[in-house]
């Protein structure tokens, strides 16, 4: 081996090591993410609620911030996960995945993975801020402990408004959901492209992603066109979606015991 590429390969690996403790959190957060990666969760527990898994489930989430009111003080956690707790871990996981792929993608094409990046930060940044359910379990107990019915009335309003930005029990959510929705999808989309230009988090992860992706966003043409089958696009992309962290938490994993790598681009080899 030249000195030139001895040299080039110990600048990398230097370089690499910077980035290995981010590609171990990156690794875990995919797999948990396998766990945790659904979206609108509290649809599947009621269904599950039909099959006795759950107690405590309502039929249907509630509409009215009053009926809110009343789960989150009878069943808190339950009401928490309705309006959105297990999106709030998900979105947390899939920031910590992102931020490892830009690691690893980013000497492949820096450009593109910094717009994927960006966008699904934002994305989570929105979603955060337009998810309610803390803000909802507070009004709750305020509401609980109201002593008149004019200071009632005051919560149930407030509870209202949180409702308009963002209600779980509507097929019409807020402007929030579906912003960091697409910018999530999006910027996995783009990623996985970045991932079929070189070898380092291998192609077959880049189609899935592709796929897994791709089909998700098929979501915001049949919320317009075929919301009686509005389920179709997250049931399809569902399963790819969980082959894909899985692929990845393998790749970043091995990019975190300190493989050697020549070259970011096409035809990268590891020695």
């Amino acid at each position: 081996m030249s000195q030139e590429i001895m040299d080039k390969s110990l600048i990398i690996e230097n370089r690499e090591q910077s980035w290995r403790a981010l590609y171990i959190l990156g690794g875990i957060a995919a797999l948990l993410a396998v766990i945790f990666f659904r979206r609108n969760f509290g649809v599947e527990l009621v269904q599950f609620r039909g099959f006795g898994i759950f107690s405590g489930v309502p039929a249907e989430a509630p509409i009215r911030a009053g009926d809110w009111f009343t789960l989150l003080k009878t069943n808190p956690i339950i009401g928490l996960v309705l309006l959105g707790l297990i999106d709030l871990v998900n979105y947390a996981l899939v920031g910590l995945i992102f931020l490892a792929l830009f690691g690893a993608l980013v000497k492949i094409n820096k450009s593109a993975v910094v717009v994927a990046t960006a966008a699904v930060l934002i994305g989570i940044a929105v979603f955060y801020a337009s998810n309610q359910a803390f803000a909802m379990l507070n009004l709750s107990g305020q509401f609980s402990a109201a002593t008149s019915e004019e200071q009632r009335t005051m919560m149930l309003s407030a509870g209202e408004a949180l409702l308009a930005v963002n209600n779980p029990a509507l097929i019409y959510q807020g402007t929030g959901f579906y912003i960091s929705l697409f910018l999530v999808l999006m910027a996995g989309l783009i990623d996985s492209v970045v991932m079929l230009k070189g070898d380092r988090l291998g192609k077959i992860a880049g189609w899935i992603g592709i796929l897994a992706n791709g089909i998700g966003l098929f979501y915001f043409i049949f919320i317009f066109f075929w919301q009686e089958i509005l389920w179709l696009p997250h049931t399809l992309s569902a399963p790819l979606r969980m082959v894909w962290y899985v692929l990845i938490a393998i790749k970043l994993f091995k990019l975190s015991k300190g493989e050697k790598w020549i070259g970011y681009g096409t035809g990268n080899k590891a020695i």
